[in-house]
């Protein structure tokens, strides 16, 4: 199993049934994948509908907010991008999943540029991160170069402050309790000393640490 799957697989076990939730570009996508059966859950794409599904029947012009193609679950509706982002804003997604460059230990998110390179658009990330109940940041633990992506503080152009609710990577899971983040899952890959070397940012260890499991 390689590393986006594992994460993709842990996140799905956050998800509850009846909640409404957004998935972001990449890795988060893959989420939907991996649902347990007795979870129903409704997937909302801010370019305009409830009830994102498989592609059934392929249709140049039905995309996600990311622009691949989809497909819509009975009972789906469809509507413009103003209505769109009111449920977002009103604070009606109850979990949203989003990927990052970079998260530090005050819950602050960075995932919408890399200062120097092109920058595709912000897309509705700084509008999910405020109006989602509850925000799980999806990524691989360090940078490809190696480098920490949970920082002091993050270096890059931040997306939101303070709204990290949930990071999951493919050696852990950390959990901003109180204001503090909290490794609540550790994977039997790695060592706890490994860990810290891997993770700039500061943090404590919950009571109840427990084994990283996508079972």
């Amino acid at each position: 199993m390689n590393a986006k799957e594992m994460i993709a697989r842990r996140v799905a076990k956050e998800l509850k049934d009846g909640d409404v939730v957004n998935l972001g570009i990449g890795l988060p996508t893959q989420v939907a994948n991996y649902l347990p059966n007795d979870i129903h859950v409704t997937l909302q794409s801010e370019n305009g509908f409830l009830g994102l599904g498989p592609v059934t029947q392929p249709d140049t012009n039905l995309v996600n907010a990311g622009g691949q193609p989809c497909g819509l679950v009975p009972g789906a509706a469809m509507f413009d991008s103003a209505f769109s982002f009111a449920l977002i804003r009103g604070g009606h997604v109850d979990v949203c999943v989003l990927g990052g460059l970079q998260v530090d230990e005050e819950a602050n998110l960075a995932n919408w540029m890399v200062p120097g390179k092109m920058v595709p658009g912000m897309g509705g990330a700084m509008d999910l991160v405020a109006g989602a109940k509850k925000v799980i940041i999806a990524m691989e633990h360090c940078a490809k170069d190696g480098g920490a992506k949970l920082l002091h503080r993050c270096n890059f152009p931040l997306t939101a402050k303070g709204k990290v609710s949930m990071v999951v990577t493919e050696y852990a899971v950390f959990s901003f309790i109180d204001g503090q983040m909290t490794l609540t899952e550790l994977s039997q890959d790695i060592t706890l000393d490994k860990l810290r070397e891997m993770t700039e940012a500061n943090f404590t260890v919950a009571d109840d640490l427990r084994p990283l499991s996508v079972e």
